[in-house]
C-alpha cells in the first residue's frame, strides 16, 4: 500500500492523482445525495462542447471526465512502474516521464472513446442531461427569490434525483420556504430558472 502511494505521488501519476482525488470526492457526494449531477450537464459555456470536439460526446460530461482521469491515472501510474523498473538517471526518469505523461493522455483518451462508443451501442437511448430538463417541472422553494432577485429551489429529475437549483421569478409574488413553483423558463446565460407559484388544487393531477 505504502510502495502504491508512493507511485501516485511521483510524477507523472501525481498529475492525475489530484485530479482523480476530486472525481472521487464528487461522485462520494452525488451518491449522498449532496450534489446534483446538473454540475456539468452538457449545457452551452460548460466543457461538453470541448468533450464532444475530441469524440467524447453521447454520455453526461461528469462521466466522459470521470473516465478519462481514471484511465489516464491508471495508464500513468503504469508508466511510472515500468521507468522506475529502468533505474535510469533522474533527468532521463523526467524526460521518460513526460513522454508516458503524453502516452497516458492518448490511452485514457482511446479507452474513454472506446467505452463511450459502447455505451452508445448498448444502450441506443442514453440521452445527456440538460438543465433545460427541468423546465415545465415543479420545485420546492428552499431560500425564497424576492422581486427580480435570485433564491434556491430543489427539483427532482426524471431519474430520481434531486439538485438545487438558482431560480427567480418576473413577479412580486411572495414565496416562502417549503412552497412549489412551477419552473417554465431557463436563462443559460444567467444560470437561473424562472418560476411561478403553482396552486395545487388548480391542477391536482401534475406531479413533479
Amino acid at each position: 500500500m505504502a510502495d502504491l502511494i508512493d507511485a501516485a505521488l511521483t510524477f507523472p501519476v501525481v498529475v492525475f492523482s489530484f485530479m482523480l482525488v476530486v472525481v472521487m470526492a464528487y461522485w462520494f457526494l452525488v451518491l449522498l445525495g449532496g450534489l446534483g449531477l446538473d454540475v456539468l450537464d452538457g449545457d452551452a459555456g460548460d466543457g461538453s462542447g470541448l468533450l464532444a470536439g475530441v469524440g467524447l460526446s453521447g454520455v453526461p460530461a461528469t462521466v466522459a471526465i470521470s473516465l478519462l482521469i481514471a484511465f489516464g491515472w491508471f495508464a500513468a501510474l503504469t508508466g511510472t512502474v515500468v521507468i522506475d523498473a529502468l533505474d535510469l538517471s533522474d533527468p532521463v526518469t523526467i524526460g521518460l516521464g513526460v513522454v508516458a505523461l503524453a502516452l497516458a493522455v492518448v490511452v485514457a483518451w482511446a479507452i474513454t472513446a472506446f467505452a463511450i462508443v459502447f455505451v452508445r451501442r448498448v444502450l441506443p437511448n442514453v440521452k445527456e442531461s440538460s438543465r433545460t430538463d427541468f423546465v415545465g417541472k415543479l420545485c420546492t422553494i428552499r431560500t425564497a427569490p424576492l422581486g427580480n432577485g435570485t433564491g434556491q429551489a430543489e427539483v427532482t429529475a426524471d431519474d430520481g434525483s434531486t439538485a438545487l437549483i438558482h431560480v427567480r421569478q418576473t413577479g412580486e409574488d411572495e414565496f416562502t420556504s417549503g412552497s412549489t413553483a412551477l419552473i417554465f423558463d431557463y436563462d443559460p446565460d444567467e444560470e437561473v430558472f424562472w418560476v411561478s407559484p403553482f396552486a395545487a388544487e388548480l391542477d391536482p393531477g401534475r406531479g413533479a
